[in-house]
């Protein structure tokens, strides 16, 4: 099951109580105070894991706690510090607070690591307290509470190339000529219910990753359908493929539908660049004029057919080729 969102309520260990001791020694009258401070607790981290691929782990746990710090001891013994708590998630997941919406940051590569609750400190024993004037102090603290928050994960998905297109275009058959992903592939709308990542592998060790999420309609951007929920997917790749099938009803219009749901959807996903991808060319008869299209900014168009492979070798070469470049980050 592909889960990309989740609710969770993390609480950093609290802190261990300071001790309230005096020495007691054979031959040592008076010895004094000797009680240790408590132990800090642990803290919650968030860490991308690159085995996950999914939120799953967090629609069945929804609570999450780090270890308390032991209390001190006498002899002056410091109480042991509460182990920290690291969550896994796949890389691409977002942390929101999940009572104020901000933000608090993201995990793009695995062992990215984000604080999200931090352990309480430990309470001082009675040893710290004494003075000159004040030589047998029985005061002690008690540990201060760890952090406690509500998070939202919202997993988004790291790609090269993201597939955009209404329902059956022919996004999940494309996916599944060039890469050796197997999404579900049926003659109904909306077969596909949740992405799938796909590896192409091209000639000199090259590799693109590509991203099929369910169809676009009309009103994706505010809901309809199953867009909205989706449409984060492509937001991380670093171009679009807009498919366009030959028998649409009217294919110019279909492509200003998907540029201006993903305009609407999100400014910055409509300005990465991207190919018109012509698709179900098989289906046109011999000698058949192709679809003429005007696309945005001079984008490249492509005409394959997934059925007969026509076209395919150069589909991937053009990708490639108008992929941009990554920048790296540190």
């Amino acid at each position: 099951m592909f889960i990309d969102r989740a609710v969770v309520h993390v609480v950093g260990g609290a802190g261990g109580a300071g001790a309230s001791s005096f020495r007691r020694e054979k031959f040592v009258p008076k010895g004094g105070p000797d009680g240790g401070d408590g132990g800090p607790g642990g803290s919650v981290y968030v860490r991308a894991d690159p085995n996950l691929a999914t939120l799953l782990d967090y629609r069945y746990r929804t609570h999450w706690k780090a270890q308390r710090g032991q209390h001190g001891k006498g002899k002056d013994m410091t109480g042991k510090t509460g182990l920290d708590l690291y969550l896994p998630v796949p890389p691409g997941t977002e942390v929101h607070d999940a009572d104020g919406g901000t933000l608090l940051g993201e995990l793009l590569r695995p062992g990215d690591t984000l604080l999200v609750a931090k352990g309480g400190r430990g309470g001082r024993g009675n040893a710290r307290f004494a003075t000159p004037t004040h030589q047998s102090p029985r005061e002690w603290e008690p540990g201060e509470y760890g952090e406690e928050r509500h998070l939202e994960l919202v997993l988004k998905l790291i790609a090269d190339v993201g597939l955009l297109g209404e329902p059956n275009a022919g996004k999940s058959t494309l996916l599944s000529v060039i890469s050796a992903a197997r999404p579900k592939i049926a003659d109904y709308p909306f077969t596909t219910l949740e992405p799938n990542l796909g590896v192409v592998a091209l000639s000199d060790g090259r590799s693109l990753v590509i991203a099929d999420i369910p169809g676009i309609i009309e009103g994706a951007h505010v809901g309809k359908g199953l867009g909205l929920r989706f449409l984060q997917h492509v937001e991380r790749t670093r171009m679009m493929a807009v498919l366009v099938p030959v028998d649409s009803a009217d294919p110019q219009a279909t492509y200003e539908l998907l540029r201006r749901e993903t305009a609407l959807y999100s400014a910055d996903l409509a300005a990465k660049p991207h190919i018109v991808v012509l698709t179900k060319r098989d289906l046109l008869p011999p000698g058949s004029r192709l679809p003429i299209i005007q696309t945005h900014a001079g984008a490249p168009l492509v005409a394959v057919s997934a059925v007969t492979r026509e076209a395919i070798p150069q589909l991937v070469e053009t990708l490639w080729r108008l992929l941009p470049v990554r920048v790296a980050t540190s």
